[in-house]
């Protein structure tokens, strides 16, 4: 929603684990919210700064933004975080352009839930669970990528 989370921790676990398993070229990163422009330019929550370095993700040089209609045509997936994210891309998107929309946790299937939770009214521990699905999703985001197979 803000882009100071959920979506800055996506952003750098997938970054991060492209580059230590060799597929940085597969991809390029970036994160956006789809709410308004109340936290543009900040860096992420604190605690996503936190739990991210804890575990080797550095989310530092990440600043808030909101999405733009130019990243429909600039990337070839867009993934949001929820099915209300989800919702308000779909509304925001050019119709060309709606494959390219999906959930983060489709490439996590196995974890049987689809959205990751906003721990952002909640505790650190809401954040570490952010970052082990992230971890998830973005496995199976980079399997997809080595294979050509991007699920749409």
């Amino acid at each position: 929603m803000g882009n100071i989370c959920r979506s800055p921790m996506a952003e750098a676990v997938t970054r991060g684990m492209a580059q230590s398993e060799g597929l940085a070229s597969l991809l390029e990163t970036a994160s956006a919210g789809t709410h308004g422009h109340y936290h543009a330019g900040e860096p992420p929550d604190p605690r996503a700064l936190r739990v991210g370095a804890k575990h080797g993700y550095d989310l530092s040089k990440i600043r808030a933004r909101r999405v733009i209609e130019a990243d429909f045509d600039r990337f070839d997936r867009i993934l949001a975080m929820d099915e209300a994210n989800l919702s308000i891309l779909q509304r925001l998107c050019p119709e060309e352009s709606r494959a390219k929309l999906g959930l983060f946790l489709d490439y996590a299937p196995e974890l049987g839930v689809s959205e990751v939770p906003d721990p952002y009214y909640g505790a650190e521990s809401g954040f570490e669970r952010v970052l082990v699905l992230c971890e998830r999703a973005a496995r199976g985001l980079l399997a997809a990528c080595e294979h050509g197979q991007l699920a749409r």
